[in-house]
């Protein structure tokens, strides 16, 4: 049996300990191993000049020993090993701690490469804990690998260099010839070869265009071949004819060109003869949940069944307050089922359900559980696509036969992300915001104003309105220096700046019921002030806060930063957005000036990609898309439409990918997709 796929405990120096520390990465063989790619380089190829260099910057010298000092034995257990170098023109001292190894190994006269950061004065500078490599052997772009605590670079570069000598001996390839020939793509066995071990920036760029190109060849694939399979089968028509001019009409507020425009767009996908999958996507307050009602109208009028599905209870909650209201004028009702639900109140819903007397469904996951049947599904909606993969949508599709799919997502996504992420659903954009819905006004300050922040923010919850104060971490952390963590930061306010207020906390380490609990006492105004992790990112609608600081604000990206913000502004009252950092860094100065000049999402979605690429952008609660590992190619547009291209090419001649040429490719986009959970080709 080919030895990349044996477990990775078998492989020469990892062993059983080291192979915890691997599968907490996800890596289980050495073929996973190969796939683990680097998330940087440390760049020798260009060293600097040790008085060209600023402190606190890393850098890459090329240095040559002069002398190798004295050991101190600081006390026991504790030694410092320092060598003096000089690039020809300065000097510095290397200094290790508690490492004689690398000391040791150091020759007077040799010359080395040290990374590192410098630190010091005029008269004697030094780096600290540098990675030292000997020039004549260096490996001019170096390898720095996603860690997990007791698994370094060094011990993945080494473990990596026997897997590579597997991979040499026993070549692996998923693109047929003919492909890679059309679109000039180097072999697989090459390409991992040099994104491990690269030579050149010209030769790593070529690699990762090559695995950047499968993987997004994979992903479009994975979403054509689903939208396939959707499409495919026989959609529930509705009738052109019907009527909802009395859901209008009952309306407290006139719908924007855009709101009116997704509905026409949505109830013709509605009677056509192939099932819709859509997607409503729209900043916080363009009133999609309106968009989504006249739809859940619309089908109740066909005598058909709506179901929609909320990632959380409060959020279900909140949907079915908001879709009551649309709906009650006109006789359609509408019920609720969360999973805290008594059983006996669970087993009566079910009945209605069954026997077709609720036309509207709201509910969490609970909805597309087994013993859920239904009379007449017609048309399922998903809040918050980004918490739903794409089996899940598919789990509740499945529950009615074929209905008709709308997924709503307030996260604004570059057009070029959303043909990746959203491959098996038309989009619809809305891409105005009601009238009369002031825009929130946005400061960006240092951490000196914070105690007339405190005091802005005092005035406003004595006039009645609430507050958000959000940090980046949850407890305090050694690794990240001036960082506000909650629990600390909530103890802080209780007992100083806020002492006379109701302070309530929220983190993602809390129970989903206490999360529950507590938005729901902010939603009542029992709590003023709720500091908060991002958790609160995608949270109830609390039209009477007006008001959020975000500590830390570099530390966000910009959609994150928008996407708090959305918090605030929902009632009729200004409300107003802090950012608060003490970042010397220009860049991230510069991303917060962005987020005062402008409200507008989807102009902040393209930036934040631009500065921080994909990865950053979805951050860890992007559940709905399989991982793609050379993201950073993503904002490449041309390779985006280069891959849609290659893909239709490919299923036109076969649709299933069952050619011999093809099931290698077959078979790794049914991995990547159940790599997230995403069955729905199966």
């Amino acid at each position: 049996m080919n030895e990349l796929y044996q477990p990775i405990e078998n492989l020469a120096g990892v062993g059983e300990k080291r192979a915890e520390k691997y599968h907490k990465l996800g890596i289980h063989t050495p073929y996973d191993l190969l796939f683990h790619f680097p998330r940087t380089y440390i760049d020798y190829a260009n060293p600097v000049m040790i008085a060209d260099v600023e402190n606190g910057i890393p850098c890459a010298i090329r240095c040559t020993v002069l002398q190798k000092l004295a050991v101190a034995f600081v006390r026991k257990g504790f030694s410092i090993y320092r060598v003096l170098v000089t690039d020809g023109i300065s000097d510095m001292l290397l200094v290790f701690f508690n490492t004689p190894y690398t000391y040791q190994a150091m020759k007077a006269g040799e010359q080395y490469y040290a990374y590192g950061k410098l630190t010091g004065g005029f008269l004697r500078r030094e780096m600290q804990s540098p990675q030292v490599q000997k020039v004549e052997n260096a490996m001019l772009l170096q390898p720095v690998y996603p860690q997990t605590i007791g698994l370094t670079s060094q011990m993945m570069r080494t473990n990596i260099q026997r897997t590579l000598t597997l991979l040499k001996q026993q070549p692996i390839e998923t693109l047929p010839p003919a492909l890679m020939q059309d679109y000039q793509l180097m072999p697989l066995t090459n390409a991992l070869h040099i994104v491990h071990r690269p030579n050149t920036h010209a030769e790593l760029d070529a690699a990762r265009h090559r695995l950047a190109f499968e993987e997004l060849l994979q992903f479009q694939l994975g979403t054509l071949m689903i939208r396939h399979k959707s499409g495919s089968q026989a959609a529930i028509s509705m009738s052109a004819s019907t009527s909802i001019q009395d859901f209008y009409d009952h309306l407290p507020f006139s719908l924007t060109r855009s709101q009116n425009h997704a509905i026409q767009i949505i109830c013709k996908d509605l009677c056509g003869a192939k099932p819709m999958n859509r997607l409503l996507q729209g900043d916080v307050g363009s009133g999609k949940t309106a968009v989504a009602a006249a739809a859940a109208a619309f089908t109740a009028k066909n005598g058909m069944q709506t179901v929609l599905m909320a990632p959380t209870e409060i959020l279900a909650q909140q949907h079915m307050s908001t879709m009551t209201g649309f709906l009650a004028p006109l006789g359609i009702q509408t019920i609720l089922l969360t999973g805290s639900m008594k059983a006996k109140d669970k087993r009566a819903i079910k009945k209605q359900i069954a026997e077709d007397t609720a036309a509207v469904i709201i509910g969490t996951h609970a909805v597309i559980q087994k013993d859920i049947e239904f009379s007449a599904l017609g048309l399922v909606i998903t809040d918050e696509q980004h918490r739903f993969g794409v089996a899940q949508r598919a789990a509740l599709a499945e529950k009615g036969g074929c209905p008709h799919k709308l997924v709503m997502s307030a996260t604004p996504i570059p057009r070029t992300l959303a043909l990746i992420v959203y491959g098996d659903l038309d989009i619809t954009i809305l891409d105005e915001m009601p009238k009369g819905r002031l825009p929130i006004q946005t400061f960006a300050v240092t951490g000196g104003y914070r105690e007339r922040a405190y005091g802005f923010i005092r005035s406003h919850l004595d006039a009645g309105e609430q507050a958000y104060l959000v940090c980046a971490m949850i407890e305090e952390s050694d690794s990240l220096e001036n960082v506000q963590a909650a629990e600390t930061y909530a103890e802080t306010l209780k007992q100083g700046a806020f002492r006379d207020y109701r302070i309530g906390l929220l983190h993602g380490k809390m129970k989903p019921a206490e999360k529950e609990a507590v938005m729901a006492a902010m939603k009542a105004h029992e709590i003023d002030l709720l500091v908060c992790t991002t958790v609160v990112e995608v949270g109830v609608d609390v039209p009477n806060a007006t008001l959020i600081l975000i500590e830390n604000a570099d530390r966000f990206g910009l959609a994150q930063l928008h996407q708090l913000r959305g918090r605030v502004g929902r009632g009729t009252v200004q409300s107003f957005c802090i950012l608060v950092t003490d970042s010397k860094n220009e860049d991230a100065r510069n991303r917060l000036k962005i987020m005062s000049h402008t409200n507008n999402g989807f102009a902040i979605a393209e930036e934040d990609l631009r500065l921080r690429g994909p990865g950053d952008f979805f951050g860890h609660a992007q559940h709905g898309m399989p991982p793609l590992m050379q993201a950073a190619f993503c904002s490449n547009m041309p390779l985006v439409s280069e891959t849609q291209m290659a893909a239709k090419q490919l299923l036109n001649i076969d649709p299933e990918l069952m050619l011999p040429e093809h099931r290698a490719l077959r078979t790794a986009v049914l991995q990547l997709f159940a790599k997230n959970g995403e069955n729905g080709l199966n």
